[in-house]
């Protein structure tokens, strides 16, 4: 968790009174990690942490990283798919997300984080990963 400023307008309609008010909280909300793809590769490669890539089964089939787990972000959103990552991941590991962008990487770590993972969301996509050295699995 994370503390941040949220800035809102607070509106009386009985005084037509606006102000601008700060509101300082806590909220959950997973962010794009910082290691480098060489640190994250070395960790795939020496089994630390799991790459879950949560881009949908057609984009999958089209290639993915060897040694990753798929894990639609559609599939996580229907509530589907978590016994999966339940029954290959433990909750001690390390997982990284992506996907091609990092939008739905973050999506997916979100849900994840609540389900207890320690997730480290990646902006690098499945090509940015193999053009960085990552293997491409044999389909």
């Amino acid at each position: 968790m994370r503390n941040v400023q949220i800035r809102y307008l607070v509106h009386k309609t009985d005084h037509h009174i606006r102000s601008n008010c700060i509101h300082y909280g806590q909220i959950n909300a997973a962010e794009l990690t910082y290691d480098p793809l060489p640190t994250v590769q070395e960790n795939i490669t020496t089994h630390k942490p799991v790459l879950v890539d949560v881009r949908e089964p057609k984009e999958w089939k089209e290639g993915h990283v060897e040694g990753a787990i798929s894990l639609p972000l559609s599939s996580l959103k229907k509530g589907g798919d978590i016994t999966t990552i339940e029954k290959e991941v433990h909750k001690d590991k390390i997982v990284y997300t992506h996907c091609v962008m990092g939008v739905r990487a973050l999506k997916a770590a979100n849900i994840l984080e609540k389900l207890g993972y320690n997730v480290r969301p990646l902006k690098a996509g499945y090509t940015d990963l193999v053009n960085a050295g990552f293997n491409k699995a044999a389909n």
